[in-house]
Parts: structure tokens; sequence; C-alpha cells
């Protein structure tokens, strides 16, 4: 016989709709039955063990849409002023991989704790991007979910066709993406893309995060040409679009649609939203990480008037000081005190699942949901959901829920 229970809070946060006092949610199985106010729980459920948390909010758990844990042992770059360009810190990074080592016991242990960290403040799906097996190798080595996408880069055209091979040969159960507009060659970012289509995978892509993208698609010059020349990959083949808009350029790629995951997406101007939310794609917010990187803010009220809702990742310890979806909410909240802390905390939540293709089973606490519940210490000042919501959004990583079921 299955066991019924009804798990209470002073505070429910659905976040499918208004946070409740005096809440519950009915848990059977792993699987949410109900969510309501305690009273008409009992009601419907007579009997039925209450298991309270006291001062707390129970929560949907968190979801970290984008962070590489193969680079978690390169945690000493995030914690000194980057260089004077966006490129000059690629340097460093690839400088000070080549100098620690790509994989190894030791790289592999870091990515592990890194992984772990994630799962003890909350969150319980990563969405990894890596260029190793470490990603993968991690799926059955931590309590969280991960899904491993081995990311793609290679934008000479001599490289194409040994791309395209090496992405032929991957097995089904492989998750693929393509790096960046800047770095990867328009026919393979079409070939990763057809691919994640038919397998029915979300297709993550970094779009419009440094400035000087723009300048290369506009005009085919500037910083990012510099780099990828002195990296000895730019051999012509490379024709700018003569546009300086990144979505305008996957659009014209054939490359958006409702499971493409555009990742970061700061320099976006008006027209290329409407392009985004007319073609259903959805938008990663890393808000840690561009500004320790001082490549600009993306422009979240537009997404959110558009009817598209970001999700929130991390990023890497390489480009972020530290790695917390809380602090994530934390940054957003300061740095546009007009949004509604109800949309910051979907972020972080449904916008996460919806961005995987996970909505269906998580992201929100309500019936047939997948009960993966968080009890968040609320104090006691918290009077209303306004203070509730904004009290967890801006409180920062000092935030230390602990998980109802799973």
């Amino acid at each position: 016989m299955s066991r019924v229970q009804i798990h209470s809070a002073p505070w429910v946060v659905p976040v499918s709709g208004a946070v409740l006092a005096d809440a519950g949610v009915v848990v059977e199985e792993g699987k949410i039955l109900a969510v309501d106010r305690l009273d008409a729980l009992q009601t419907s459920y007579p009997q039925v063990e209450v298991i309270p948390h006291p001062h707390a909010a129970l929560t949907p758990a968190l979801i970290n849409a984008h962070i590489h844990l193969e680079l978690s042992h390169l945690g000493e770059l995030g914690k000194k002023p980057p260089g004077p360009s966006f490129t000059q810190w690629i340097v460093e990074l690839l400088y000070l991989r080549d100098s620690l080592g790509i994989t190894g016991p030791e790289i592999e242990e870091a990515s592990l704790a890194c992984a772990e960290q994630q799962y003890r403040s909350g969150v319980s799906i990563l969405a990894d991007i890596g260029n190793t097996t470490i990603g993968g190798e991690l799926q059955q080595k931590t309590n969280g979910q991960v899904l491993a996408y081995k990311e793609y880069l290679g934008l000479a055209g001599f490289t194409l066709e040994k791309n395209l091979e090496r992405l032929g040969a991957e097995p089904e159960r492989q998750r693929c993406s393509a790096h960046a507009p800047y770095s990867t060659h328009p026919q393979l970012i079409q070939a990763l893309k057809s691919r994640a289509k038919a397998l029915g995978h979300t297709f993550p892509i970094h779009v419009a995060e440094p400035p000087a993208e723009q300048e290369m698609l506009a005009q085919g010059r500037g910083e990012m040409v510099d780099f990828v020349r002195s990296r000895g990959f730019w051999d012509g083949s490379f024709i700018p679009p003569g546009h300086a808009g990144s979505v305008r350029y996957l659009y014209d790629l054939g490359a958006l649609d409702e499971q493409t995951l555009c990742v970061h997406a700061i320099h976006v101007d008006p027209e290329e939203i409407q392009i985004l939310a007319g073609e259903g794609a959805k938008v990663c917010l890393c808000a840690g990480s561009n500004q320790f990187l001082a490549v600009g803010t993306a422009p979240v009220d537009r997404f959110l008037e558009a009817g598209i809702l970001p999700a929130l990742g991390t990023d890497s310890v390489a480009s972020n000081p530290e790695l917390s979806l809380w602090r994530e909410m934390s940054l957003l909240a300061e740095s546009h005190p007009q949004l509604d802390p109800a949309a910051i905390f979907a972020m972080a939540s449904l916008g996460g699942a919806q961005a995987l293709g996970l909505e269906s089973q998580r992201g929100t606490l309500a019936p047939g949901k997948i009960a993966d519940i968080l009890s968040i210490p609320i104090p006691d000042s918290v009077q209303d959901p306004t203070q509730l919501l904004r009290y967890v959004v801006s409180a920062g990583s000092p935030l230390s829920p602990t998980r109802v079921v799973l």
C-alpha cells in the first residue's frame, strides 16, 4: 500500500500560482497529488500524516540551465580581475587549463565537488556544457541530474569535414551543442541543430555574449576576428552576414525553435527579441558571469514583456566567483529592482524546466509533477507573499534549503 503524506509549512510557493499561506503539498511515491491550504488538504485527505516544516517555505527545486563542470578546477581565474577584454580572458582561460590539465583525477574530483555543492544548494538539474567526458561520467556519481552536452566548435572551413564526421559518429544518447557564432562554422551549427531536433534534445549555444561578436558578424573584423585569426582558425571561409545580430544570424541558419537555448543573450535588439518570441526559443541569463567579465547586462525586462521567461545559469568558476543560483537571483533583484520577485524565482525554477524541456515534470509544485521540493528557512518577520518572495530572491547564497522529498 502506497504511503501518502502532507508536507505543511507557513508558506508554499507553487510558482504556477499565487503563494499560499498555511498550506501544504500532498505527496505519494515521489509524485505531487495536490497543493492547497492545509485545512483544505486535511479535509480532502483525512487521517493522512502531516509532516510540518515550521518557519519555512516549500518551493520547487532549482534548475541550473548553464554550467561548465569540467572547468571547476580553474577557480583562481574567477577570483582575480579579468583581463582588459573578453578575448584576453579566453587566452588566460586556455593557458591555465593547459597548465593544470584538461582531464585527470583532480579535475574529476573538482567537477564532482561542484556538482554536489549545486545539489546541496537546492539545484536538482544541471545543464552541463563540456569538451570532455567528465560531465557524462558525473551523471552516475552525483545526487542531482546532469544533462551533459558535448560542445563543438571550429570556425575555419578546414575543420568542418572532420567535425561533421565526429558528429555523425556520436551515440544517440550523447547530447551535443555548439559553442558560439564566433567560434563555430555555420554549417556545423546547422548540423548540430538538426541532430538535436531529430533526437528531441535542447540545443544550447552561447549567443550575443561579447560585444565583439556583433562586430564580427556585421563587418568581419574586430577583436573577435583578431583572436580567431591568432588561433589559426580564420581562413577566409567565414562570410559575415552583414548585420550585427547574433539572433538574426541563427534565425537565418534555421537554428532557432522552441528547443533552442540562447545562453547569455546580452546584445540583442527589440526586433531580435521578437524573433526569439516568435520562434519559441529559450533564453538563459548568467548575471554573475556577465558582471565579472563586464560584457553587459541582458535586457531581462524586454524578454519578460515579450512573453519569454528566461532560465538562469551560473556558468563556471572561471568567470563567476560564486556558483549559486541564489546569488544569480539576488544579482537580478539588485540590478533590476523593478522586476517582480515572483518572476525572478520562476526563472530559477520553471524557466530552467522550460529551457530544458522538463516543464511537464519539474519547475512548479503542481499535481502530477515530481515531488522535488525544497524547504527554505524563512524568518518570522516575513508577513506576506511579497515580503516572502523578496526575501527569497534577495537573500543570496546564505540560504540553506533542505529537501523535503528526493
